[in-house]
């Protein structure tokens, strides 16, 4: 997948801007503050249509305007296709395709897929596992439709069991059979997820070693496990088993919804016993494992962005990266920096076509 062209209108800090691609690396360089990371943000945009930065949408209008839009000219290997992204202020966002609008958000997401590597990931680790989930359930879902769709509906039946919870709370009253009805559809879509995730998670678990093993030279053990109430017991026994617990706490207590990843070094949460620079290694070798499972998955190589990377990292570490895109030729790069030296510094050392934009106020 290759982004030829990007135009801007009215998002956040860029009123009007055209960019024309490299079909390799490109590079964005400016002050803090510039736009530099707003750019990125809109290609994320194209891919799953919301911010990564987790701003609303409608926050991302420029101030004093009635709308943005985002539009890229997208090579997907055998044709051209024109992606928008229209959002305005009184009215629903819209996403279109060669002129045709998406139903549903979901048809859309995997079309187009980007891994971003961003300051923004320690979050990752330093926060709760709702963070994990979240960033476990977009891995997957840009490579499997029918993913997302049971996440969706999974979403929607919790929701719904969790008002009647509320309801009889309320009324002080309460009918097991009613809220029996929605046992069955929480355990189908559960179980499906959970497997899902399981799997996934096996699969990236050695990638994220040998990565992180060339970041690092190799002197940590790292691993990532999946941490799920579906590998104690069954759904049908979990949501049998709390329904006392359910009715007193008025909302769902058990399921994949409390599902988390555990990120350890040598045996140890690597929270608490990873230096910074452990854990920014740990961070970016998860991040190039999603990259090659998606690639693996869906024969089409992701976009990478790499917003301030280079500015969050030592001169090793930025060496074995570098050594890591040319090595595994990872496709279209995009790289912010504060510093136009290091960044072409770092570019001569990628044998890949480049170009360097210079973002101003």
């Amino acid at each position: 997948m290759i982004i030829k062209s990007l135009s801007l209108y009215h998002f956040k800090n860029h009123t009007e801007q055209k960019f024309v691609f490299s079909p390799q690396i490109n590079c964005f360089v400016g002050n803090n503050g510039v736009g530099k990371t707003n750019i990125l943000d809109a290609l994320h945009y194209l891919s799953v249509g919301k911010s990564f930065l987790g701003n609303t949408d409608l926050n991302n209008i420029q101030a004093g305007e009635d709308f943005f839009a985002i539009e890229a000219e997208i090579n997907d290997g055998d044709k051209e296709n024109i992606i928008k992204v229209q959002m305005p202020r009184e009215a629903k966002k819209i996403i279109k395709k060669n002129d045709k609008t998406y139903d549903r958000l979901a048809d859309h997401i995997g079309f187009l897929p980007n891994v971003i590597i961003s300051p923004y990931d320690s979050n990752l680790i330093s926060d709760s596992g709702e963070s994990r989930r979240k960033f476990l359930d977009a891995m997957i879902s840009q490579t499997d439709a029918e993913y997302l769709f049971h996440l969706i509906q999974y979403q929607k039946t919790l929701q719904q069991r969790n008002a009647l919870l509320k309801n009889f709370a309320r009324n002080r009253y309460f009918d097991a059979e009613s809220l029996e009805i929605y046992n069955e559809p929480l355990s189908r879509f559960g179980t499906a997820i959970f497997n899902k995730r399981r799997d996934f998670t096996s699969a990236i678990s050695p990638l994220i070693q040998q990565y992180y093993d060339i970041l690092s030279n190799g002197r940590e053990k790292v691993t990532i496990q999946y941490q799920s109430d579906l590998s104690e017991a069954s759904f049908e026994t979990l949501l049998e088993t709390n329904l006392e617990r359910d009715r007193l706490l008025t909302h769902t207590s058990r399921g994949i919804h409390k599902d988390d990843l555990l990120f350890e070094m040598d045996g140890s949460p690597i929270k608490k016993t990873g230096s910074q620079g452990q854990q920014k290694s740990f961070l970016i070798a998860l991040k190039l494992s999603q990259m090659n499972r998606m690639k693996e998955l869906t024969g089409k190589t992701p976009v990478l962005l790499l917003d301030d990377i280079f500015d969050k990292l030592d001169d090793t570490r930025v060496s074995q990266l570098i050594e890591l895109v040319n090595r595994e030729h990872f496709g279209q790069i995009f790289i912010t920096d504060t510093s136009r030296e290091r960044t072409e510094a770092v570019v001569k050392k990628i044998n890949e076509e480049s170009k360097i934009f210079e973002i101003q106020a």
